[in-house]
């Protein structure tokens, strides 16, 4: 298919934009996918806020000028699908991931996270970093325990005596009975 000059520009224009508001961006060969796998594909990363688009590698890298995924426009080689993580940087390795688990064909070739290219392999790490609010929980857990401790600690004499007296109570009411 022939484009003209503004559609090409129209497509920079429009990967730039969604490029400077991403936080991570893979690169994956999708070449021997069908119709039907890639539109699913596509449904999927839609309900993750995935931005996916299949751009020619010489628009491609004119849309990543400037951006923090300029690191990878040496990797923009042969067929590619860029799919753009709009919140949680882990979020295109988690669809990607799962996907390849259904269908093998879709090849992860390159992997940008804030101004750096990380290596293939570390798909599988970047697909297992928490969301915001997984995040969020944990760090609220990590800084509710201390506070729990010592509420603990401090209740714990009184308990202690209470759990004495108790004992004391009930140990006078078995001899009284006996």
């Amino acid at each position: 298919m022939v484009l003209k000059l503004e559609d090409k520009k129209t497509i920079v224009n429009e990967v730039a934009e969604v490029a400077r508001q991403a936080v991570s961006l893979i690169a994956a060969e999708y070449s021997g996918l069908t119709v039907s796998e890639l539109t699913n594909f596509r449904k999927s990363a839609r309900h993750a806020n995935v931005y996916v688009r299949v751009v020619r590698n010489t628009l491609a890298r004119k849309a990543l000028e400037g951006t923090r995924f300029a690191c990878m426009q040496d990797e923009l080689v042969g067929p590619l699908l860029l799919a753009f993580s709009k919140e949680e940087p882990s979020a295109a390795a988690r669809i990607i991931k799962d996907f390849v688990k259904v269908n093998e064909k879709l090849k992860v070739k390159a992997l940008a996270l804030e101004n750096q290219l990380l290596p293939v392999k570390d798909l599988e790490r970047l697909a297992s970093l928490p969301t915001r609010d997984e995040a969020v929980a944990q760090l609220m857990a990590v800084m509710k325990a201390p506070v729990t401790k010592l509420v603990r600690t401090l209740a714990a004499p009184h308990a202690k005596l209470v759990r004495t007296l108790a004992a004391i109570r009930d140990a006078k009411q078995a001899a009284v009975a006996a």
